[in-house]
């Protein structure tokens, strides 16, 4: 492995898998590993799904890739299917490869429309590697940290004392970029009376509400999008990750009354896999196997269980410190020293007990996202290994 180069932070713990489905991994020595974090939260119907595979396969035969100025019938069929999915027919969306270039694009349009300088966003959120939301300048963006009103209750009616609420210039905020849950991975979930309140109030003076669902969407949380929990009605979206069940494709969405406002006016974004027919192909499969299938009930009703079986765990051993979790996006918080040491040895342990885990590097939070299509035994087997894990961890 030495000639590649990895993702920051993050070892290469198992360098030599050589066959997946489903949610086991299988090494060139012959073990069998459940993968709980659905390669990097992008494998909402598990490794090798048959309606992914067949998409591929039958698309790939007629035209993978276009050009600028050619297209196939399944880009088009592939955007309505998507936009039906959010609520938005009658919108407009384009097809990209990465989260971090849906959530660019969303932005770039917000900024090209908003009538006013400034978009809002929350201090603990993530939205991918470049671009003006990863950089957050002061003339660009107002952060609002909503961890610090403390423990307020979240009421109503709390934000009309609330002194952060009255710091931000809502004269000068032409849009919200919001997070449903995740938190940079280390899954917290905003109150729902402040962001409603947040879009109500921007969306009511004419300004945008983006909702990036990159790691929320496609069933993860026990709805089809994070936004839902929230009852609110975005003007973009943004997916990645599970829309393309490990292949790279991604969505911009565009509300119909945002469509027709933006008009010809496209944001000056372009690359070279733009509203390829092979991605579209594969994302109507997702959607359709994702329906079909039921697996956003199932992550809900999985992910209940889940959850009540772990905080019962963590009633029991001290060093589990909390446990969050909305459907099948959970999270794991350790009582650990700077650097995290323990989680880190956690992560290990469990991974010799078969079950592989993800930790942010240097934090400690273990994060347990398996595809929606998991096994409930292989949960219940993390939920045996989990406590002897926690024993070797400690030494």
């Amino acid at each position: 492995m030495e000639a590649i180069l990895g993702y920051p932070g993050h070892a290469t713990l198992l360098p030599d898998i050589v066959r997946a489905e489903n949610c086991t991994l299988h090494a060139a020595d012959g073990r069998r590993i459940v993968d709980l974090e659905a390669g990097v939260w992008c494998l909402c119907l598990g490794h090798g799904h048959p309606r992914v595979l067949q998409a591929l396969s039958e698309q790939a035969a007629l035209i993978a890739h276009a050009g600028y100025a050619y297209s196939h019938p399944v880009v088009a069929a592939a955007a309505d299917d998507l936009l039906a999915r959010l609520g938005l027919a009658g919108g407009r969306c384009v097809l990209l490869a990465s989260g971090s270039e849906a959530v660019e694009y969303g932005v770039r349009t917000a900024q090209l429309l908003a009538e006013r300088p400034l978009l809002l966003t929350m201090s603990d959120s993530y939205f991918g590697a470049y671009g003006s939301a990863s950089r957050r300048q002061p003339d660009e963006w107002v952060v609002y940290d909503w961890l610090a009103r403390g423990d307020c209750g979240h009421g109503e009616d709390c934000l009309a004392r609330c002194a952060h609420w009255a710091a931000l210039p809502f004269e000068r905020i032409g849009g919200l970029l919001l997070e449903p849950g995740s938190s940079s991975g280390l899954v917290r979930f905003p109150p729902r009376a402040l962001v409603r309140r947040l879009a109500a109030r921007i969306q009511g003076e004419g300004g945008l509400l983006l909702v990036n669902e990159v790691t929320t969407g496609l069933g993860r949380t026990g709805r089809w999008f994070g936004f839902q929990h929230y009852d609110l009605a975005p003007d973009i979206v943004a997916l990645g990750k599970g829309l393309g069940n490990g292949y790279p494709v991604s969505a911009t969405a565009l509300a119909p009354r945002v469509a027709q406002r933006l008009g010809d006016r496209l944001p000056r974004y372009a690359q070279s896999h733009q509203n390829d027919p092979l991605g579209a192909a594969v994302l109507r499969a997702v959607i359709r196997a994702l329906a079909e299938e039921g697996l956003s009930e199932r992550s809900r009703e999985l992910g209940e269980w889940f959850l009540a079986e772990l905080l019962a765990i963590a009633e029991r051993e001290p060093r589990l410190a909390a446990v969050r979790g909305r459907g099948l996006m959970l999270a794991l918080e350790l009582e650990d020293a700077p650097g995290a040491p323990f989680t880190a040895a956690l992560q290990r342990a469990l991974l010799e007990a078969g079950y592989l885990v993800a930790q942010r590097p240097g934090l400690k939070v273990l994060r347990v996202d398996p595809s929606l299509t998991v096994p409930r035994e292989a949960l219940a087997g993390f939920l045996t290994a989990l406590p002897v894990a926690l024993g070797r961890a400690a030494g």
